[in-house]
């Protein structure tokens, strides 16, 4: 079973659809920019839960401000309380004493008893020392894809690959900012986990192109071998990310306010990167191709002619 997707021939309306989506990601992105968590940013972060007692989210916030009197460092500019629909509360404030952190969680007791789920202290130079790491170590997971896919394909299949993860990866963090959601070590675990899933899908309609033509479809132009290798593989891509998202939308669901940032980055990766893989990876691949003429039999030799079994075609960019 395959699709009849006429991906090329439409090439600028899928092409248009993604660069909307990456703009609007990029202007939320650096108009409202992201909620660090105390993992980038440093200081406390206190997730607990009422015990038979519904509280208010205006409840905590006017005792903290009464608090707030004597420690002005937990004013309601500098700290961040959220209620999930489960009742689970996290208070976020700036670094704090011991002492300090005593007299907040004796002041969140005015309002009932509560069991405190968790509780996590970062230093801001530890904060920073992480946000360095993580656009490290992005960088070079970056940098290696596009060296695995130029040895493996073409130069020109390792730029429609990095590209196709910019686009997931951009629209993932737009949608996180937009929706004002902490991003923390967790966001960028899932933000590494996308750019290994998308690439391998991508790697998987690449792999169906050289397939096709290296075997029988002499004669073909560019644009119907690409085409006819997506309608190959999208039903498999299709499957797949749906799975997926079967798995990731339960632990959404279940999963409790503390894996809310990493499972809706997953989320969206996902869909970005189910999309990319089809519609812009393979468009990119063909741009760059296009202007050296789209004849296979001009652009692939057969790998009868070399006897050692090593591929010998060629895609000059």
């Amino acid at each position: 079973m395959k699709t009849n997707l006429h991906v090329i021939k439409n090439i600028k309306i899928y092409l248009s659809i993604s660069l909307v989506l990456v703009t609007l990601s990029i202007v939320i992105f650096f108009t409202k920019g992201l909620n660090y968590g105390i993992d980038f940013s440093g200081g406390n972060l206190f997730q607990l839960k009422y015990n038979g007692t519904t509280v208010t989210l205006n409840q905590i916030n006017e005792n903290l401000d009464k608090l707030a009197k004597e420690l002005p460092q937990i004013n309601s500019n500098s700290r961040k309380v959220q209620i999930s629909d489960d009742g689970t509360i996290i208070v976020r404030v700036p670094e704090i004493s011991e002492n300090d952190k005593g007299k907040v969680l004796n002041n969140l007791k005015e309002l009932g008893s509560y069991t405190l789920d968790k509780e996590d202290k970062v230093g801001a130079s530890i904060g920073d020392d992480l946000k360095k790491s993580a656009i490290y170590s992005l960088g070079i997971g970056a940098i290696l894809i596009v060296i695995y896919i130029t040895m493996r394909f073409e130069f020109s299949f390792a730029i429609g690959g990095i590209l196709s993860l910019l686009h997931d990866i951009i629209i993932a963090v737009g949608f996180i900012a937009l929706m004002g959601y902490e991003v923390d070590t967790p966001f960028i675990a899932a933000i590494l986990t996308i750019l290994g899933y998308s690439i391998n899908d991508t790697i998987v309609i690449y792999d169906r192109i050289r397939e096709n033509l290296k075997r029988k479809h002499k004669g073909w132009i560019l644009e119907q071998c690409m085409d006819e290798s997506i309608n190959q593989t999208a039903i498999r891509s299709l499957n797949t990310s749906v799975t997926t998202l079967f798995s990731v939308i339960a632990i959404l669901v279940f999963g409790g306010a503390s894996l809310k940032t990493f499972i809706m980055t997953l989320l969206i990766g996902i869909l970005a990167g189910t999309y990319s893989s089809i519609f812009v990876a393979t468009p990119v691949v063909y741009l760059l191709n296009k202007r050296k003429g789209n004849n296979m039999e001009d652009m692939f030799k057969d790998d009868e002619e070399n006897n050692d079994g090593k591929r010998v075609e060629k895609i000059l960019v």
